[in-house]
């Protein structure tokens, strides 16, 4: 699981608050799927900022982030680099955008699994990733 950091903590928070409040969601669309909306948050960028910065080369954050290396140049590169500098790495963002981390879904304790594409899910997944990764840094 990604690394605890304040300043995800608050914008995993963020995010699904600005996703239970309306925000325009769309789980196939690069700048409105989890990810998408993850990013929005800490970058200030819209859906289609975040669209355009990539020159519409990609579907899925997970096609970049199984092939993703530091350094290809790709303008991509920056929003990943971004995400892991806040402790959010490769795996943290396919199982974002599945809402498939274990630990998450052990946590949520729901009989079915989370869809990946529903947004009340992905508010619940990314609440309950945030309350763990405060718990990690909570002094016991």
């Amino acid at each position: 699981m990604a690394h605890s950091n304040p300043e995800l903590i608050e914008a995993l928070r963020e995010t699904a608050e600005r996703l239970q409040q309306g925000a325009r969601y769309e789980w196939g669309h690069m700048g409105r799927c989890n990810c998408g909306h993850l990013v929005q948050t800490l970058t200030a960028m819209s859906d289609v900022e975040i669209v355009r910065s990539i020159d519409y080369q990609m579907n899925e954050w997970t096609e970049h982030a199984r092939e993703y290396c530091t350094g290809g140049g790709a303008k991509i590169d920056d929003l990943f680099l971004t995400l892991q500098r806040l402790g959010f790495g490769h795996n943290d963002i396919i199982n974002l955008e599945y809402l498939s981390d274990r630990r998450v879904l052990r946590r949520v304790g729901r009989e079915q699994a989370l869809r990946h594409n529903d947004r009340e899910d992905v508010c619940i997944y990314m609440n309950t990733m945030a309350d763990m990764l405060e718990e990690e840094t909570s002094p016991v």
